[in-house]
């Protein structure tokens, strides 16, 4: 048996030795690949958790990319190790990555919106948007869809190359938002009269930002009324509380006060025939 054994490692101990060194080789690859992964993964979760505030959403791309990117490394650089060729590979890999890309050329540019939408930051989970005809809170972004919920509660799923592709209002991103607060007044109504109950109410609201200063203007004449405006800044998550609460107070100000707030008004002159003669 030692002498089978023998006589089998002096015709092939060259290969053997090879074989061994290849395995060690493996080895270390892998475990190199393993560490870099962890350690790549670990800064990732650091700038997501504090320090870059980076979108968990990119975060988990980067993972990905990671994770993928240092397996085919490991891998190529394994094949080389036992003499495989894989310049023949990597050339049918990416012949075969082309015609993916044409074959989903919709689905990769909501993924390059997705990407682009990500890294601006034009908006984050919590977030009221509005884009085209759609508008609602962000619940959730994806590489490829945003979620939105609608203030009466519907589910939209919006695809993020549509959203890239037109105009965007973010109402919460600045923090806060300027409200109108409009009524209208009689002709013979005095304006000063309705400047001084708005100051009233404007001093009196404490959730209105004092910077900038709330402003009571004349917006317009209409045909029936003298339209005045308050127009004052708040707290994105105080503004439409506000805005309810001070509506009704304006129009409980204004009747203490005497000032009326107008129905529009139509004559109507009636002819008879003997009148068109006359």
């Amino acid at each position: 048996m030692n002498e089978k054994i023998l006589a089998f490692w002096n015709a092939h101990y060259t290969g053997i030795i090879e074989l061994g060194r290849d395995l060690i080789v493996t080895v270390v690859i892998v475990i190199a690949g393993r560490v870099l992964t962890r350690g790549a993964v670990k800064l990732i979760n650091r700038a997501a958790a504090d320090t870059l505030q980076v979108d968990e959403t990119i975060a988990s791309l980067l993972r990905l990319i990671i994770r993928y990117g240092i397996f085919i490394v490991c891998l190529i650089m394994i094949l080389n190790t036992f003499g495989i060729n894989t310049a023949s590979l990597l050339a049918i890999l990416g012949a075969a990555g082309v015609a993916i890309g044409l074959a989903l050329k919709d689905t990769l540019s909501n993924i390059a919106a997705g990407l682009i939408l990500l890294f601006l930051r034009s908006y984050h989970k919590g977030d009221y948007i509005e884009f085209g005809s759609y508008s609602g809170t962000v619940k959730e972004i994806s590489l490829f869809t945003t979620t939105l919920e609608t203030p009466d509660g519907i589910y939209v799923s919006a695809p993020n190359s549509g959203i890239w592709g037109t105009i965007l209002k973010n109402y919460t991103r600045n923090g806060r938002r300027r409200m109108d607060l409009s009524i209208g007044i009689s002709y013979s109504d005095s304006i000063d009269a309705a400047f001084r109950v708005m100051s009233e109410i404007a001093a009196a609201e404490s959730r209105f930002m004092k910077t900038p200063a709330p402003q009571i203007v004349v917006q317009s004449l209409g045909e029936s009324s003298v339209n005045i405006v308050l127009r004052a800044w708040a707290g994105v998550d105080v503004y439409w509380s506000i805005y309810s609460d001070q509506m009704k107070n304006i129009k409980e100000k204004f009747d203490e006060a005497g000032l009326r707030i107008p129905f529009p008004r139509r004559e109507l002159h009636v002819y008879t025939e003997k009148n068109l003669h006359e």
